[in-house]
């Protein structure tokens, strides 16, 4: 495919979701400015392109013209897409970011059924990294604020939750980006932890920065989440007072102000000088602190889900109660587990949600299927709507990385760069080229050259332009999977005067020939009115494990879940069966196929998220 072909593919994207391909109807209104944080290389963010999603699958029905969605892609594609009907339309986003911990975040992944672990049975696979440079996280975090401001309604907040590593520097950012008057508090969300620091004072707590679009936002005061309970110590001092379950201060004889000389008086003679008896009423709580202890989710709740970095759901139950109402929209565009979409499906609002990896969608569908479940088996509530619908969908992602946090260690070792350790914004080297890895999973654009422009060694380039006039100061190999068709020209031009030789590498293109990941392998029949999936051979998964697949004994214990759509219309995936078993039960591998079943597809998933698909004919 070559480059022209690769943009107007791009363009047509665009055009056939009914999208339009011209950044000018996503202009962002301007920030407020001040303060404002600096850093090397900061860029301005002043508008987006469109860019087109294509659905995948639905699981359960409409309410009211509404069903939820969750999107497979880089958020900053993701939020850009959701400009077009969502623009001023969110009611709450809460984001869990990347807390820049230098440390990359794991998943154990073991076979189902196995009482005891081998090496064979059980391994860790990276979910994502957490290693950055301060300038490339800024400007990551810069970028998605202001997509976020422009997602919000005029009365809609955001709750940022982040850590001492780069609290002050976010909270700088969120001046900048919505002003500092529309700081509304720094909520301290308190833990237990084990920490082994000696050194220092133990760190237990996290901050989550709140903050308003503009208008003053929702604050359910009185809600019952928000409202805490009354100590021990508080209650002792009161007494029951009436049906109502109010409580009273014991009485006090007043002698002339009513705050000067008061005592607690006898209740017998209070009830004979009523007059003279000063009663103080309260509630059953009272409004809540902006500091609140909640402990991470117990190992044995039916919540958890082993992901990394999972927050509980009683967090957020008290953030989204707070500042939402029924059928509001909520968004959380660092999704992970799906906790925020969890809690807003239980507590009818609406929802979006979005995450770059594809171990989070699975999580996140497994998660909302269990929920929706539940929900469909409980007695409505009054004025409690329910949104148990949701949709799956893919923004501009093509389908050759499973798992972002791999594929620029994949690429290095395919096409055999030498890595580079010290850098901060080359990858690695390659037959004297320095090597530029370009965001995976979509189109590479002339944005994404603004921070290798900014990162350019320009002393450097001077002196060996002084010293070879003629020759290139830098040979550089840009990686990408796609791309515009001038990506060469903008470098070379953003370079000036300097000279630069410039080679693109397309994956799609040039190296088409490439593996990366092996497909897996599966066969499904009918038999005896039954849909039986016989045998199923994730490939990459036994690869992990050191497993040739004449060896699996079980099938089954490799599998996440099943779903069937027994009516596939030959574009989306709509589950009628959808066999998610427990964390030590297998799925049933058998299926009763009803009578009016037609087109059957099956997606068979494994435990390392990575899908089969395929369909069966019935008749």
């Amino acid at each position: 495919m070559d480059d022209e072909k690769i943009g107007q593919e791009k363009m047509d994207l665009g055009e056939a979701a009914g999208g339009i391909a011209s950044v000018e109807k996503y202009e962002f209104a301007p920030i407020k400015g001040y303060p404002m944080l600096n850093w090397r290389g900061k860029r301005p963010f002043t508008s987006t392109q469109f860019y087109p999603a294509q659905l995948k699958e639905i699981h359960g029905p409409e309410v009211d013209g509404w069903r939820n969605k969750i999107y497979w892609g880089d958020n900053l594609q993701v939020m850009s897409h959701l400009l077009k009907e969502f623009r001023g339309k969110v009611d709450l986003i809460y984001i869990d970011p990347p807390f820049d911990s230098k440390a990359d975040y794991k998943k154990k992944i073991s076979i189902r059924g196995k009482e005891t672990e081998t090496d064979n049975t059980s391994f860790e696979e990276k979910q994502y990294s957490d290693i950055w440079s301060n300038d490339e996280y800024l400007q990551f975090m810069f970028e998605r604020l202001i997509l976020m401001r422009e997602l919000l309604s005029e009365r809609g907040a955001i709750y940022l939750h982040c850590d001492y590593r780069k609290s002050h520097e976010l909270r700088c950012l969120l001046d900048e980006v919505f002003g500092k008057d529309n700081f509304l508090n720094s909520l301290v969300w308190m833990f237990g932890t084990r920490s082994s620091i000696k050194t220092s004072w133990k760190r237990s707590h996290h901050d989550i920065h709140f903050y308003k679009k503009s208008q003053n936002p929702i604050y359910n005061w009185n809600d019952e989440m928000v409202i805490e309970p009354l100590s021990e110590a508080t209650i002792k001092k009161y007494r029951l007072e009436d049906e109502n379950g109010r409580y009273r201060l014991n009485g006090r004889f007043i002698k002339g102000s009513p705050i000067k000389g008061a005592k607690d008086v006898d209740p017998k003679w209070e009830k004979s000088h009523p007059e003279l008896v000063v009663r103080d009423y309260i509630r059953d709580g009272k409004v809540a602190n902006d500091y609140f202890f909640i402990d991470i989710e117990n190992q044995s709740s039916d919540n958890r889900t082993d992901y990394p970095t999972q927050k509980p759901e009683e967090l957020l139950y008290k953030l989204i109660s707070a500042s939402t109402r029924p059928g509001d929209i909520v968004f959380d565009c660092f999704m992970g587990s799906g906790t925020a979409q969890a809690v807003a499906m239980k507590l009818g609002r609406r929802f979006l949600g979005a995450d770059i990896n594809l171990g989070s969608i699975q999580t996140t569908t497994q998660r909302l299927t269990k929920v929706s479940d539940r929900m469909s088996q409980e007695l409505p509530e009054p004025d409690l709507p329910k949104y148990c619908g949701f949709e799956i969908l893919n923004v501009n992602h093509y389908d050759v990385f499973r798992n972002p946090t791999q594929a620029k260690d994949l690429l290095l070792e395919a096409l055999e760069v030498q890595p580079l350790e010290l850098s901060t914004i080359f990858d690695g080297e390659k037959d004297g080229r320095m090597v530029k890895i370009m965001p995976v999973n979509r189109i590479a654009t002339r944005a994404d050259l603004n921070e290798l422009i900014a990162g350019f060694d320009y002393k450097a380039w001077e002196r060996r332009q002084s010293e070879h006039p003629n020759r290139p100061v830098e040979k550089i190999m840009l990686v990408c999977m796609g791309h515009e068709p001038d990506l060469a020209a903008q470098l070379k031009l953003a370079a000036a005067p300097y000279k630069i030789d410039v080679e693109v590498v397309d994956i799609l293109r040039d190296k088409a020939n490439l593996e990366f990941r092996r497909d897996s392998e599966a066969r499904v029949v009918i038999n005896d009115g039954d849909l039986v999936v016989e045998r199923f051979y994730p490939m990459n998964l036994l690869q992990k494990l050191s497993i040739q697949k004449e060896t699996v004994e079980d099938w089954r214990e490799l599998v996440e879940s099943i779903l069937i759509d027994w009516n596939y219309d030959g574009a989306v995936l709509q589950p009628t069966v959808v066999d998610i078993p427990g964390k030590t039960d297998l799925v049933t591998g058998r299926y009763k196929v009803p009578a009016d079943a037609g087109t059957i597809r099956v997606k068979i998933t494994d435990l390392l998220s990575e899908s089969w698909e395929g369909s069966v004919p019935n008749g």
